[in-house]
């Protein structure tokens, strides 16, 4: 029988966590924390980010602690046990190695060494089935992409690649991924697994690599401080596909008198599509 728990995924940085040049509005983060300790509610946080910097986020920010967290862009999901216990879903992680063949970060490393555009991140954010790169932003990211897809298919390797930014550092991260590793092929494994539906699951995010869950059939939220160039997408993909007006909440600031960035975001767009979740004195 369906799970009748709501599942609420989110990303992290720039949707959750008030880290971009956009103001946050005063404690949503604590109506956040009091919508997500609801017995009701399962929380999934879905992030680039690996287990450490999860969990220093989690300190930082005094996040509520999650039930799951698909981290490294989809390449390792995590059940948190007694609110400290991170337990891998190993499942997942064979069913992503399959497509490299059972090759491992280090195997596709000297594959790429001769591309100066490509600085490797540090060994801490580099997992077993995620190669990490800093790119410099005046680089031709298109022809690298192409580049690097056409080696990888070379040596049969099926690969997800994600390209993002880091605002604040100023530089673009390129990310490696199994073909089946990414937010929205983790999400839909992990809602399988603890049998979750379309019906009660929401995600909400901020940028690039959100994409495929955002125009996915999954109910989707995305919050006002997106960047202009994924609003302007996404717009777009509304455009040509109406149907996503029905799975695909865009924040307005409408809601409680707050202004629809970060966690404010997140609450109009649970309130959108679960309105009895919301019960707020504020």
């Amino acid at each position: 029988m369906t799970n009748q728990k709501i599942l609420i995924c989110t990303d992290l940085d720039r949707t959750l966590i008030p880290n971009g040049d956009h103001p946050e509005s005063p404690n949503t983060r604590v109506l956040f924390t009091q919508l997500v300790s609801d017995s009701q509610v399962n929380l999934a946080y879905v992030t680039g980010r690996d287990q450490g910097l999860v969990e220093d986020a989690i300190a930082e920010y005094n996040l509520p602690i999650p039930d799951f967290v698909i981290a490294d862009v989809g390449a390792n999901i995590y059940e948190i046990k007694n609110q400290k216990e991170w337990l891998k879903i190993h499942d997942w992680s064979s069913k992503i190695s399959v497509n490299w063949q059972q090759k491992t970060q280090p195997d596709l490393v000297p594959f790429f060494e001769d591309l100066k555009e490509c600085r490797l991140q540090e060994n801490q954010k580099q997992k077993l089935h995620k190669l990490s790169y800093y790119v410099n932003l005046d680089a031709d990211i298109q022809t690298l992409i192409k580049e690097i897809k056409l080696r990888l298919e070379n040596i049969g390797i099926e690969a997800n690649l994600i390209w993002s930014i880091d605002e604040q550092e100023n530089v673009g991260l390129l990310d490696i991924l199994p073909e089946s590793a990414n937010k929205k092929l983790a999400m839909e494994f992990l809602m399988n697994h603890q049998e979750f539906s379309l019906k009660n699951t929401v995600f909400s995010g901020d940028s690039g690599n959100d994409l495929d869950v955002l125009i996915s059939p999954i109910k989707s939220i995305l919050v006002a401080n997106a960047h202009p160039e994924l609003k302007k997408k996404i717009t777009a993909e509304i455009a040509i596909n109406k149907h996503l007006s029905n799975s695909l909440y865009l924040a307005q600031g409408n809601y409680l008198n707050l202004n629809g960035n970060y966690s404010a975001g997140i609450l109009e767009g649970v309130n959108y599509y679960f309105p009895e979740l919301i019960n707020f004195n504020y």
